[in-house]
């Protein structure tokens, strides 16, 4: 599959991805549970559309389950935290959180895009 294909495909299931956690934040908060803990719940919620997503569409992988899935984890929180970090370091800086964000997502998917592809769902040779 050609790169571009790839990079398309990547944003629609990050965009269902997202469109799932907000749902989810978005139908718990009212019932009373705390945001931040929502915010959690709906990490690990959308976290299952990014793996089947990325791992059946965009990548077509072909690994053993478990391997893919534990590297998309690791890759996730640690993107997730590297966004934290960006966005806060970006803040203190007066430019418009906005525009903050938008530059702080594109490196971070960039990123992640880039370890998804060639570790976390990489064709991984049988040893014999």
């Amino acid at each position: 599959m050609k790169l571009h294909q790839q990079l398309f495909r990547f944003g629609v299931v990050g965009m269902a991805a997202m469109a799932v956690h907000l749902a989810v934040v978005s139908a718990t908060v009212p019932f009373g549970l705390n945001p931040l803990i929502a915010n959690v719940l709906a990490f690990f919620v959308a976290f299952q559309i990014s793996y089947h997503g990325h791992r059946r569409w965009t990548f077509h992988s072909k690994n053993e389950r478990s391997a893919s899935y534990l590297r998309l984890l690791l890759v996730s929180l640690a993107s997730f935290t590297l966004n934290e970090t960006l966005y806060s370091a970006v803040l203190q800086t007066g430019l418009d959180y906005r525009l903050g964000l938008l530059g702080v997502l594109i490196v971070v998917s960039g990123i992640t895009f880039v370890l998804s592809r060639f570790w976390v769902f990489r064709e991984i040779q049988p040893t014999a």
